[in-house]
């Protein structure tokens, strides 16, 4: 044995295990399961889970992560659209699907620090099954619906929750969550982050 992977470590319970492990093999830990996922290992830092253990985060592995997963492209664009107020259902479903790479949810919380507001989310229970449903529904609409959420009459919306294999209460639930979004969004651009976004010079990627 020249290492040790540790799988199903989401959260930080099980750092006695790892400490257990490397003290009976004599061992280093080398990769650790945060998912349920193939793809869901991350290289072991005994610094960084212990920064996690004590509430102070881990913020730079979830930098990492986010470099490796998101579009530097797409989000250049996403910026251009926060200023100008153009974030589309296209946009709210692009958004959670380069989310959706960083990894489980639940363990991205994990990394966040353990104050504020960031605190309460810690405690929150993220259901992945919603978020397909969220995406499948928005699959489900046509370009010009995805374009134009105003359009999306009752109608419609038993057709998108039809095709899509969920209800109309979810199809609902999914257009106030996204206005909500939109909103905040607005009142990002319009405010103080938006003129400092606006005098950004944008890279070329």
């Amino acid at each position: 044995i020249t290492g040790i992977v540790l799988t199903k470590m989401d959260g930080d319970a099980r750092g006695g295990a790892a400490l257990s492990i490397r003290q009976v093999t004599g061992q280093p830990l080398k990769f650790v399961g945060v998912g349920e996922k193939s793809d869901a290992f991350e290289v072991f830092h005994p610094d960084r889970v212990a920064s996690r253990i004590l509430g102070m985060g881990d913020v730079l592995s979830l930098i990492e992560k986010a470099e490796e997963a998101i579009d530097k492209k797409q989000a250049v664009e996403m910026q251009r659209k926060l200023i100008e107020n153009d974030f589309t259902l296209e946009d709210f479903r692009d958004q959670i699907r380069q989310i959706r790479k960083l990894g489980p949810l639940e363990s991205l919380l994990g990394m966040m620090p353990n104050m504020g507001i960031l605190k309460d989310l810690k405690n929150v229970k993220i259901d992945e099954k919603e978020i397909t449903h969220i995406v499948a529904i928005i699959d489900s609409m046509t370009p010009h619906e995805r374009a134009n959420h105003m359009i999306i009459n009752g109608s419609r919306r038993r057709r998108i929750a039809k095709g899509s294999g969920t209800s109309v209460q979810e199809v609902n639930q999914l257009l106030k969550q996204y206005s909500q979004a939109r909103k905040m969004m607005k009142s990002f651009s319009g405010g103080f982050l938006g003129k400092k976004l606006g005098k950004m010079k944008l890279p070329a990627f």
